[in-house]
């Protein structure tokens, strides 16, 4: 299965659970994304795109913002794959407490 991870700039939480799913279970295919054209260009990270969300057969975000950005950007076609992890920006790449929440999030237990 393919799994995108979205977050606002790619740089924390959706990397990290891009690179910790990617590692510690392989089972799936993991990309990640910003939806933040000006962030991710800022810092040299991936820009989510209606082709990444087409590979995607589950889409994850980190907030209800971020489901909006999709609708707007490219419609509420997309939506139906589209999981809300409700996980807020405070942590840091890889920062234990993110990955421990990853690990223990109802939504993605299908993964491991």
């Amino acid at each position: 299965m393919n799994i995108l991870f979205l977050c606002t700039a790619n740089i924390q939480r959706s990397r990290t659970a891009e690179d910790h799913f990617r590692d510690s279970y392989p089972g799936h295919i993991y990309k990640s994304a910003g939806l933040s054209e000006k962030y991710c260009n800022q810092h040299g990270t991936t820009v989510c795109t209606t082709d990444l969300l087409d590979w995607a057969d589950k889409v994850f975000v980190m907030e209800p913002m971020h489901i909006e950005r999709i609708e707007d950007n490219a419609g509420r076609h997309y939506l139906d794959k589209v999981e809300n992890l409700k996980i807020e920006d405070i942590y840091q790449y890889m920062q234990a407490a993110l990955v421990q929440i990853l690990d223990a999030h109802e939504k993605l237990q299908f993964l491991k």
